[in-house]
């Protein structure tokens, strides 16, 4: 049989009787848009993470566009951002009417480089944003000290990380704003789509209740101008079942990511490096390898179904053509877009399924 990239029914099947109870419980309330089941989930995401507070929007995208509001970005600000990033760490910037910097990443971590970081920082510089890319944390002490030496906001995108460590803490509580996708494929997904921001600061976490219910903080007075952003209470009874499972499932990645680490030796294909401080949670297992096409022929000859995250950086997207920048410019974050690809990762993979990969991958 085929092994699927990824496969959302399997999950499903698992935990269907809790799914069903929960959003029947929703469905009797009619706690469809906020309300009750949303501030359970709040609380018992803030409380899993050790953050102050949560708030809960209606996808990671806006988590990222409302914490930057929160932050103070204004336009003509500069925010810098990773080149090799999901386009909705740029778009962020872009919606606040800044305009983003973006970085290179390390050649053999693939985060975001520390040291490209300072190269860009200008007088018009106001924050980071740092992506804990594949589920694996970036390099958070550097950022950080860089991030406090020029007096700029960290914001952690932590869409991918749900649960990863970094020197034994859990990412997202490290900057002023920690912000998660539930997009459905995310180590914790949603039946829909739903992000949140958490924060140790409840002042970034008060606002942007406010800015995600169109301004509001009491019915129909509205102090600034808003958005429609609320997390609807269906997808809210859903993350709270499926976060009781998120540690069990990462586990899992876990033992799949070590199997895969100690089982392929074809030199052809190079890993990503782990540093001793990082505990990843492996959302994706990316590899490189020269000929990404013979690649990802040769895996589906063998029945193994592929991904790619992401085959154009951001820099080189049309939609940011206007900031003029030109292939080559970011070196590392360019390689890595033409030669990356992703395995088959997900908890419900069996051992004898993880097993075919690596003689797979050993075999090209």
């Amino acid at each position: 049989m085929s092994i699927p990239f990824h496969d959302l029914k399997q999950q499903h099947h698992l935990i269907k009787a809790e799914i069903e109870e929960a959003i029947g419980r929703v469905c009797s309330d009619t706690a469809f848009s906020g309300g009750k089941y949303v501030e359970a989930f709040e609380a018992a995401f803030a409380k899993h993470y050790g953050a102050g507070s949560a708030a809960a929007v209606n996808s990671g995208t806006s988590a990222l566009h409302l914490a930057l509001i929160a932050l103070g970005i204004k336009p003509g600000d500069e925010v810098i951002v990773p080149a090799n990033t999901f386009i909705a760490t740029a778009w962020a910037v872009a919606y606040v009417n800044a305009r983003p910097i973006f970085a290179d990443c390390d050649a053999d971590t693939w985060e975001i480089d520390p040291q490209d970081v300072s190269n860009k920082i200008t007088d018009r510089t106001r924050a980071i944003i740092g992506v804990h890319l594949y589920g694996q944390p970036f390099d958070i002490d550097r950022i950080l000290k860089i991030a406090k030496e020029h007096g700029l906001g960290l914001i952690e995108d932590c869409a991918q990380a749900h649960g990863a460590r970094y020197k034994g803490k859990y990412v997202g509580g490290f900057g002023e704003m920690g912000c998660f996708s539930f997009y459905p494929g995310k180590n914790l997904g949603a039946y829909g789509e739903g992000g949140a921001v958490v924060s140790n600061q409840s002042s970034y976490i008060d606002r942007i209740k406010k800015l995600r219910n169109h301004g509001s903080s009491i019915r129909y007075q509205h102090e600034e101008i808003g958005f429609n952003m609320r997390m609807d209470g269906i997808q809210a009874a859903v993350l709270s079942v499926k976060l009781r499972h998120l540690d069990a499932w990462n586990q899992r990645r876990k033992d799949i990511a070590r199997q895969y680490r100690s089982g392929i030796k074809n030199p052809k294909i190079k890993l990503q490096r782990q540093p001793e401080w990082a505990e990843p949670v492996h959302h994706l297992f990316v590899v490189t390898t020269e000929d990404r096409n013979s690649l990802i022929e040769h895996l589906k000859k063998a029945g193994i179904s592929t991904a790619l995250h992401y085959p154009i950086p951001c820099h080189l997207q049309k939609a940011f053509a206007h900031l003029g920048y030109r292939k080559g410019d970011l070196p590392n974050a360019e390689y890595l877009a033409e030669h990356c690809v992703s395995l088959p990762m997900f908890p419900e993979l069996t051992d004898e399924q993880v097993s075919r990969v690596i003689a797979a991958m050993n075999d090209y």
